[in-house]
């Protein structure tokens, strides 16, 4: 029985853990072929981000393992070179990019008349520029095959504010300006645009902001969440899943919408 993404080519952003590493896997047993870009080295901020190359390797195997094909790519979301060069990479591996998952992002805690310059620009420029300048360099390629879809990971602080995550929400609701624009302007071209806002998803963030506040992931992810089903979170495959819904033909009359996957938080 044909895998429903045979033959197509999905790119991914901070594609090495959580989130981003479900949906590589997931595509991958759905006979896509993967683009993983990732930073793969520490950053300064937030503190707790402890990428690293191996991150990748791994995932590389992992893919490798299930029969499916990848190419890897280590470089920064905020850096145009670093973003042509895998794009390139990858269209000279698979031919074509079908689908992208802007899925890179940073999280972290701090009032916002209490915030660094550098702390806001660092999470504006990962999370809000970094969704714009990787579509730069993939939607020519849509544009010429007249036909893909776009996925940007937002968050459930792309629909309300979040108390001393300012500068997180602020880029997630920008996410959401940057997607329904893109949607008006690429529908011609058979490209659908779409935000996806998860409630707090079992990962290696949250594990970080828990080292950030002190406290357990379960407390943080109770604390920031309120999630009405009786969960702290969500599983990155569930993400997973959702992604592939919406990038698959199910979904084909879906554009410039926001896919809540909230556990019913925004109900509350």
């Amino acid at each position: 029985m044909a895998r429903e993404f045979e033959g197509k080519t999905i790119f991914i952003t901070g594609a090495a853990k959580g989130q981003g590493r479900a949906v590589a896997l997931a595509f991958a047993e759905e006979g896509a072929y993967i683009i993983a870009f990732d930073l793969g080295q520490k950053i300064a901020y937030p503190s707790y981000n402890r990428s690293s190359n191996n991150d990748l390797e791994k995932l590389k195997d992992d893919v490798t393992d299930i029969g499916g094909k990848i190419v890897i790519f280590a470089g920064d979301v905020r850096k145009a070179e670093d973003v042509k060069e895998a794009v390139a990479l990858g269209i000279q591996a698979f031919g074509r990019i079908d689908i992208l998952f802007s899925n890179a992002g940073i999280a972290a805690y701090g009032k916002s008349y209490e915030l660094e310059e550098e702390q806001w620009d660092a999470m504006i420029d990962i999370n809000l520029k970094g969704g714009w300048l990787v579509s730069k360099y993939v939607i020519p390629h849509m544009i010429e095959q007249k036909s893909g879809v776009i996925l940007y990971n937002s968050s459930v602080a792309g629909l309300r504010g979040m108390n001393r995550m300012s500068h997180y929400a602020a880029s997630k609701h920008g996410l959401i300006g940057l997607a329904r624009s893109q949607a008006i302007e690429l529908a011609p071209y058979g490209i659908r645009v779409i935000t996806i806002h998860p409630t707090g998803v079992n990962t290696a963030m949250n594990d970080g902001l828990a080292e950030m506040e002190g406290a357990t992931p379960v407390e943080i992810a109770e604390r920031s969440a309120g999630n009405l089903l009786p969960v702290p979170w969500i599983e990155a495959q569930d993400v997973a899943e959702s992604v592939k819904f919406l990038a698959s033909d199910k979904a084909k009359f879906i554009t410039g919408s926001q896919f809540v996957l909230d556990a019913g938080l925004l109900t509350r």
